[in-house]
């Protein structure tokens, strides 16, 4: 039973074969292209594999039970990530077009999903361009011994350090104060990071407690799997980890030759997309366990040298190795006192799953582990170059996705050089990112992640499964795969696009809403007021920040129909 919505048309409105092959040749000098396959799989590498990569995939590992995060994800990367891929990399190579041409070709009432995605990649590349400054910072500071934020800056009259500073660790503190070509780019862009974490893995894994980490990694708590958060957080996830309805992608495969093998190459990206999390994951845990075991080695030495002066024990009476049995036995011999020393609690377990939100996972764990390996000042510049082409990478999608649906709307008119188009879009961004450079720019930055790369994703990626299943017509797009691969896709893609992808999709999306309404919507700020500072407390957001979470998460959401209904009306206005 075929389940298409009426389209009329459609033959129109897209180019046929016979037009495809034709195009090919001719647009040869005029349109860019891809100067190999290999240049084209790293663009979009780049594009996928972001800093997000680095922090916000071990963070949600670290948040749902290390090994049990990694289950829902690898399931909903194959289930929902990959069938939405094939599906942008097939109609963006088929129909030769960006995100707004796209989806206003198959029907003009559609044209609201290439806004919404042009929309969500200007918000995105927002935060992310802020991202990239502080990288920058972090990189430019490398470049002197010992590293600026490995001690506490002077107080005003330079008696004595920032007293801020001296009640938390020097690394929070510097956190939380503040501070056609891209083609040939992506070799340097694309490869490098993966070269700097292979550096990281074989230096991690030398690093006295880092096998903890890993071992924390890949142990999966298996209570989690039963936590419906943890499948939320995995299908957003998806969609993060892919850049899934940024739009960059449908533009990237435009640019292909009309037979180009979509399906590899969507299979490729996926496989590569899966390893390059796990990976980035394994590296970032080496460097969580080094970190957790000298938290755990320096709690259990403060213990120590507190119970060897309460009860005037000899030197290396209590080591890290007897100190369990020694405190118990203290512990039964002197309970009043041992009471009234208020020992700490060393918990290897705890301080492992101690979670940093955010990019505090970059900014504060990796350059605390850092400051505490020799030649420090070494790695800090590894790290933050590697970083920066991450950041950088994902930037040349970001901008490709906001400046192509700008020519397709007309709003910048086509004849404009690309190097004028891509300065005016930058210039109005980057007036737009001093919002982040104020006191108050990290809770921006906060906002714009949390709810800018959430639910229009979702919304954008339900809406465009929906499109091409059942408006361009599934059975249409399996024929375009034929004549452009040379055979139609198998069962897995079939059952995928008709049925449970669309589903998947679907729930994730009311279920986050859900829980988005049930919950009080909060925010981490530093506690300087805590006994346990440096320490992050929740407090709630004012109301109005719900005008500003509209803006982020509604307005791309509501793009589609808004502008459907926009067009129905004019038209009907239009005929009478």
């Amino acid at each position: 039973m075929k389940l298409v919505l009426p389209n009329p048309g459609l033959d129109d409105r897209i180019p046929s074969y016979d037009d495809l092959e034709r195009m090919d040749k001719e647009e040869a000098g005029d349109r860019p292209k891809w100067d190999n396959k290999a240049q084209y799989i790293l663009t979009c590498v780049g594009f996928c594999i972001g800093i997000g990569n680095v922090w916000r995939f071990p963070y949600l590992c670290q948040s749902h039970g290390g090994g049990a995060f990694l289950i829902p994800y690898m399931i909903l990367l194959v289930l929902e990530g990959m069938p939405l891929l094939l599906l942008e990399f097939g109609i963006g190579q088929r129909l030769r077009k960006g995100s707004v041409g796209v989806w206003r070709s198959i029907n003009p009432y559609l044209t609201g999903i290439g806004i919404a995605s042009m929309l969500v990649s200007l918000l995105i590349g927002l935060y992310y361009n802020t991202l990239i400054a502080w990288i920058m910072w972090y990189l430019f500071n490398s470049f002197q011994s010992p590293l600026p934020w490995t001690q506490c800056p002077l107080n005003i009259n330079g008696t004595g350090f920032v007293p801020e500073c001296e009640q938390s660790s020097t690394v929070d503190y510097y956190y939380y104060r503040g501070i056609g070509t891209s083609g040939k780019a992506v070799y340097v862009t694309a490869i490098l990071p993966y070269i700097v974490l292979g550096i990281f893995l074989i230096r991690g894994l030398t690093l006295k407690g880092s096998l903890n980490g890993v071992k924390f990694l890949f142990t999966p708590d298996v209570d989690e799997l039963m936590n419906p958060t943890t499948w939320l957080d995995a299908g957003a996830q998806v969609f993060y980890a892919f850049s899934l309805a940024w739009g960059g992608l449908i533009s990237f495969s435009s640019y292909n030759p009309v037979h180009n093998n979509c399906v590899q190459d969507a299979v490729i990206l996926s496989a590569i997309t899966g390893f390059t999390s796990v990976y980035a994951a394994t590296v970032t845990y080496t460097i969580i366990g080094f970190r957790a075991t000298a938290k755990y080695d320096k709690c259990i030495s403060e213990n120590i040298m507190t119970l060897s002066n309460t009860f005037e024990l000899p030197e290396d009476n209590i080591t890290i190795s007897n100190y369990e049995a020694a405190l118990i036995r203290l512990n039964s011999s002197y309970p009043d006192i041992v009471r009234g020393l208020h020992i700490k609690t060393c918990d290897m377990q705890t301080l492992l799953s101690e979670g940093v939100e955010g990019t505090g996972l970059a900014f504060i764990v990796f350059t605390e582990a850092i400051t505490q390996m020799p030649g420090s000042p070494v790695w800090s510049v590894l790290f933050f170059v590697m970083l920066l082409c991450l950041g950088i990478s994902t930037l040349f999608g970001n901008i490709e996705g906001v400046v192509v649906p700008l020519k397709d709307l007309n709003i910048i008119p086509k004849n404009w050089p690309q190097e004028a188009v891509t300065g005016v879009t930058c210039f109005v961004g980057f007036i737009i990112c001093l919002l982040f450079a104020q006191n108050s720019g990290i809770y921006w930055v906060t906002l714009f992640d949390n709810f800018a790369g959430s639910v229009p994703l979702l919304t954008i990626g339900l809406f465009e499964m929906i499109s091409i299943v059942y408006i361009y017509g599934i059975d249409r797009f399996n024929e375009d795969l034929k004549f452009m691969v040379g055979h139609k896709p198998n069962i897995f893609w079939q059952i995928s696009w008709r049925f449970v992808s669309p589903l998947v999709v679907l729930v994730i999306l009311v279920f986050y809403l859900v829980t988005q309404v049930q919950k009080e919507l909060t925010y981490l700020v530093w506690d300087v007021n805590s006994d346990n500072f440096p320490s992050l407390t929740s407090v709630p957001y004012p109301s109005w920040i719900n005008a500003v979470i509209f803006l982020l998460a509604g307005v791309p959401s509501l793009a589609i129909p808004v502008y459907a209904l926009c067009r129905f009306i004019f038209v009907h206005c239009k005929k009478k």
